[in-house]
């Protein structure tokens, strides 16, 4: 019998919002595989579907929000430890919008 994958792949996307929190002073500590913390922010101002990213309790920016839906949803009904958030992509070259790359895999209920 084939075992079967512990996770799934949900999204790829660039962070967004690197330019405005703490990416910057962490840039030279990230690596490929960097495990990110998420939290929703309901509260945020701009998109009540916020959800954050975090390294190593600094904030660096955001899910984008034509990606956010589904991953806010659950955060927000308290499926925190569904998800596994990592870096995939880090360009110093490119913006800052750019720069960082995100691959977000959801758990299998076991």
């Amino acid at each position: 019998m084939k075992k079967q994958k512990t996770d799934r792949h949900l999204a790829s996307f660039s962070l967004a919002g690197f330019t405005y929190y703490d990416g910057a002073e962490v840039f030279g500590q990230l690596k490929v595989g960097s495990k990110l913390k998420m939290k929703a922010e309901p509260n945020n101002r701009y998109d009540a579907r916020a959800v954050a990213l975090y390294y190593d309790g600094r904030k660096l920016g955001f899910v984008p929000r034509n990606e956010n839906a589904i991953i806010s949803k659950l955060l927000n009904l308290g499926y925190t430890q569904i998800f596994q958030a990592f870096i995939n992509r880090i360009s110093p070259t490119e913006g800052p919008e750019a720069q960082i790359g995100v691959t977000v895999k959801i758990k299998r209920n076991e």
